[in-house]
């Protein structure tokens, strides 16, 4: 293989590598991003039945094909003011892997907006907000036209307490 041969396959495999599909959706006034590898469903609101002692933001669970899916609403774990769902409400169904297994939990959101193409050079580092504001559940900042969208590492927006507590109820 000649050399010239040789970098012509490194760059692919680097622009293959830094482009990355993301599930964007709002909550509130913002637009977050999930890997898609992530996702496994989005679906309209249904209803959710209650678990008692349960964390405010654990809504309950869904009866999704025979199997049972905690929901978390999205809004209330990022400390947002709840509001009444409407026909833009979605459920998306995402696969979350803790240390010891992997799990299906629904978290709604205000609204689903696209899949997004975002490229490595679009992403910046998350802004230091000071030792007392955990950010490890944000992977980045992607630069868009008009904004900027929040890129969340889906398996560490619930703490692995967390995680356990939902396989529990589930």
């Amino acid at each position: 293989m000649s050399i010239e041969t040789e970098a012509m396959d490194q760059a692919i495999k680097a622009t293959t590598i830094q482009t990355a599909k993301y599930l964007t959706f709002s909550l509130k006034e913002e637009e977050y991003g999930i890997g898609i590898l992530k996702v496994k469903e989005i679906i309209g609101m249904m209803p959710v039945t209650s678990v008692p002692r349960t964390p405010d933001f654990v809504k309950g669970v869904i009866n999704l094909r025979g199997k049972v899916i905690p929901v978390v609403d999205l809004r209330l774990k990022f400390a947002m003011e709840s509001i009444p769902y409407t026909d833009r409400t979605c459920i998306i169904v995402v696969e979350i892997d803790s240390d010891v297994t992997t799990v299906l939990i629904g978290i709604v959101v205000d609204a689903v907006s696209e899949v997004l193409n975002i490229k490595e050079s679009e992403i910046e580092e998350t802004p230091k907000f000071g030792t007392r504001l955990n950010t490890d559940y944000i992977l980045g900042m992607a630069k868009m036209e008009g904004g900027v969208k929040i890129l969340l590492d889906i398996d560490k927006v619930l703490s692995q307490q967390e995680v356990a507590q939902l396989e529990n109820v589930s």
